[in-house]
């Protein structure tokens, strides 16, 4: 059966803000057919890393925690923490972070949790029915003791996944530091000695240890890397690659297996907000330039739906000019495949059709 997704565009006037077309955007897409009533409410979304200035303004955060209260409903904002070095290691760093990229409860509206805890070993293990991959999804606390979830995501390009949507943000991004580590164990990476330079790049930005720089060349320690794949996204040479042939198809698997253990047994509400499409994810403490135009706001019951929406969408934008997407010598029929061609988001979205997480063909209705 085809899925309802909603959307409208960034066009506005007079007295209609885009905060305004994001809450009909949300009534005309059901979200009042949920009982809110005296319900806590978790809205998962990404902070930013310090330097990324493409995540979410916390505009957005505020218009849907502010429908939820009108609701009935109570509110926090949440995500869990990183494995990689960086702003969002810890709950405190991240809260920090939070706090530096604007989000507090004057600009929000509501507080914000942490998801899995201090260290990001507060988590909870839910069991994951018909996964192939995953026994018992690692899965923040707080954000499996919320009554009901709405994704809130950014959609950009990401160097792992293709693009990172609704089911990523949900999947990799509800999932405590140990959950983090069982999606990505497949992918540990190799080096190409004869393209490694010796930069160091790839030690500093590793939580583990795992990269070791000797003679001016990396090695990578199996032993200690836990396949996060921060090292290859950063590397000025592409010298450092994926470790299996399938460790990304393997890792779309298990994220996705990951987002139904999420969103089982409770009812759930996605919006995805496709403006400043960087090539990369938030997780960067850089962001490279969008690589199309902005395209606008979608919202759904099924994620799937919803992150099939927002690839189509953008696949029928032109290439922004001078963009990292402009470079690549591709014919530009998928924007995402083109810029991250070791990536296949289409593989993702069929397995998470398959293990009953939504479909893939769906209804674009648009709100005015």
């Amino acid at each position: 059966m085809k899925s309802d997704v909603f959307y409208t565009n960034l066009r506005t006037g007079f007295n209609n803000s885009l905060l305004d077309k994001l809450n009909r955007l949300m009534t005309k897409a059901g979200i009042s057919n949920i009982d809110f009533e005296d319900k806590y409410v978790a809205i998962k979304m990404h902070f930013g890393e310090p330097g990324n200035l493409a995540f979410l303004r916390p505009n957005w955060a505020k218009c849907v925690a502010d429908k939820v209260k009108e609701l009935g409903g109570k509110p926090f904002l949440t995500d869990c923490n990183t494995l990689y070095v960086g702003g969002r290691k810890n709950a405190l760093d991240h809260m920090l972070t939070a706090e530096q990229n604007g989000f507090n409860y004057v600009s929000t509206g509501c507080q914000i949790i942490i998801g899995d805890g201090l260290k990001g070993s507060d988590d909870i293990e839910i069991p994951v029915e018909g996964g192939k991959y995953i026994e018992t999804a690692k899965i923040g606390r707080a954000i499996m003791d919320a009554d009901i979830f709405i994704s809130l995501s950014h959609f950009k390009g990401h160097e792992g996944t293709g693009f990172g949507g609704a089911l990523k943000n949900i999947g990799m991004g509800c999932g405590s530091r140990r959950g983090k580590m069982e999606m990505h164990v497949s992918g540990k990476p190799n080096v190409d000695k004869d393209e490694c330079i010796g930069c160091g790049m790839c030690t500093k930005i590793c939580a583990h240890g795992a990269p070791l720089l000797k003679d001016k060349k990396c090695t990578i320690d199996h032993e200690k890397c836990v396949g996060c794949g921060r090292c290859i996204a950063i590397c000025p040479k592409d010298a450092i690659h994926e470790g299996t042939s399938h460790s990304n198809e393997i890792l779309n698997c298990r994220m996705m297996e990951y987002a139904k253990g999420v969103l089982s047994g409770r009812p759930c509400f996605h919006i995805s907000i496709a403006v400043d499409i960087s090539p990369n994810c938030d997780c960067h403490g850089e962001n490279d330039m969008p690589i199309i135009p902005n395209i606008g706001l979608f919202a759904s019951f099924d994620p799937v739906a919803l992150d099939q929406a927002c690839a189509d969408a953008a696949n029928k934008m032109p290439v922004n000019p001078n963009s990292m997407l402009s470079e690549a010598n591709k014919c530009h029929h998928d924007h995402f495949d083109d810029i991250h061609p070791d990536t296949s988001w289409k593989q993702g979205l069929e397995y998470a059709q398959s293990i009953g997480l939504g479909s893939r063909e769906y209804n674009l209705i648009e709100v005015k």
